[in-house]
């Protein structure tokens, strides 16, 4: 554990000044998370963006059958490889998003640091892209480390 987390654990009153992430603190997160990944997986990814937004859309939400704006953590979306994704011109490139405020919401509730639950749903939406199985995420997720 890292000494600004010892000393929010022993010091409870450390956390006062502490505020949630911006969405731009968090898409630096999400990129170094991405950064931390291994080579040959990141060079699978191409030309893919990552984008942070607060909440998912209403479409989305409708789409993907939530039933709250906090059941989303991330989603993939364009042509993932798995279904023949080839860069093609003219395509727009393959997004992920990323749901700040359900994410923040399940780091509140859980037992993990905020870097490692955002590396996690980061892994998580690029396996769909390469069709990956949750033991070759989890596989990925473990040599990239999260913090």
């Amino acid at each position: 554990m890292n000494e600004a987390a010892n000393r929010l654990d022993a010091e409870p009153e450390a956390w006062a000044p502490v505020k949630a992430p911006s969405l731009a603190q968090m898409e630096v997160m999400a990129q170094a998370a991405y950064e931390r990944l291994p080579d040959h997986f990141r060079a699978m990814c191409g030309n893919m963006v990552v984008q942070v937004d607060d909440f998912p859309s209403d479409e989305v939400l409708e789409e993907m059958e939530a039933e709250t704006p906090f059941d989303l953590l991330g989603l993939f979306q364009g042509i993932g490889l798995a279904q023949g994704f080839d860069a093609a011109g003219g395509v727009l490139p393959n997004m992920i998003h990323l749901y700040r405020r359900p994410i923040l919401d399940y780091w509140a509730e859980n037992d993990e640091t905020l870097g490692a639950v955002v590396t996690h749903v980061l892994i998580h939406e690029i396996g769909h892209h390469f069709g990956l199985s949750d033991e070759d995420m989890e596989r990925i997720e473990e040599e990239g480390g999260s913090t």
